[in-house]
């Protein structure tokens, strides 16, 4: 039976870090007619390529992929700018009569270039001043995760979906709470209605031990392809070690080792750790998610099935 939604389509691949979206995201360009949007907050800066695994020369090659190497690290890129050079990008893409597939494990820039973002308004700099001062005089204290705490009498909704260390998050939902409208509220009254897409969102599953187990080998991969000696070179362009996306995982795990404090394997380590944390804080994005449709990696061809059913039953609306 043919669907009447007259929006046009968009296949989503995404997933937790190292279960094989870059290369199911080109072969399904390649069998359907695709271009390739980057839904990978890091993969946005120039220079940062290993440590992101950003698609190689050959993989780009072999499907046109856009909004890779955007800015260098030391300009800010808000989720806000993602969404509104991705529909730009979407909507050229469909004016040339191919799928526009967004590709990537960035849930908040998937969600804004699906859904819109939430209308929160500017950031308020004195009351954001004092939150991070607050932060700071808690690190030192040796409670980082104090203002953690606070969010969680005030707005416990926003606190559940914030991680702990993530002051950032937790600094801006603050502000919101003082400006006496919780995120949460502004969440459920904006309720994500901008839906211009008809959307197929594939989420890329492995059990646990497989997956931590490609975790530790893609990390083991970055090293041995040089991470190291990438991060060096970003230093060396004049691109310090505060910058956020240095902080990233992999970029940050690198510092000590250039500062001679620490060792590469216990770099590797420690990467391969916060590496799979990260992981499943990707997960437990995902699983928020009623739309998704769950598919193994290992087995394309069922995912390509998918695929073709989604695109041609609005063949005839």
């Amino acid at each position: 039976m043919s669907s009447s939604d007259p929006r046009p389509p968009v296949v989503v691949v995404t997933g937790p870090t190292a279960t094989g979206k870059t290369p199911l995201a080109i072969e399904i360009a390649r069998r359907f007619g695709g271009e390739i949007l980057n839904a990978d907050s890091m993969q946005v800066y120039r220079y940062m390529d290993i440590g992101t695994a950003k698609p190689t020369a050959e993989q780009r090659a072999q499907a046109a992929h856009h909004l890779l190497d955007v800015v260098t690290p030391d300009v800010p890129y808000s989720a806000g700018r993602y969404a509104e050079a991705a529909h730009r990008v979407a909507t050229a893409i469909r004016a040339r009569g191919k799928l526009p597939i967004l590709a990537g494990g960035t849930g908040l820039y998937i969600r804004a270039f699906l859904e819109g973002l939430i209308p929160t308004g500017p950031p308020d700099q004195e009351i954001r001043a004092q939150l991070e001062a607050e932060q700071a005089a808690a690190e030192t204290a040796g409670d980082p995760h104090r203002l953690h705490r606070r969010l969680e009498e005030l707005d416990p909704e926003s606190a559940a979906r914030i991680h702990p260390n993530d002051a950032r998050r937790i600094t801006r939902a603050l502000e919101i709470v003082r400006a006496s409208q919780s995120a949460s509220r502004v969440r459920a009254e904006h309720a994500f209605r901008d839906r211009p897409y008809r959307v197929l969102h594939l989420a890329l599953m492995l059990e646990r031990p497989t997956l931590d187990a490609r975790i530790d080998a893609r990390c083991k991969a970055m090293i041995d392809a040089g991470l190291l000696h990438e991060m060096r070179e970003l230093v060396e362009r004049g691109y310090g070690p505060e910058l956020r996306p240095m902080q990233a995982i992999g970029y940050r795990h690198m510092v000590p080792v250039l500062q001679g404090s620490d060792i590469l394997p216990n770099a590797l380590a420690a990467m391969q750790r916060d590496t799979r944390r990260f992981a499943r804080r990707q997960l437990t994005w995902l699983r928020g998610l009623p739309e998704r449709v769950d598919v193994d990696p290992r087995r394309p061809d069922a995912i390509f099935a998918r695929v073709e059913e989604f695109l041609s039953s609005n063949e005839s609306a």
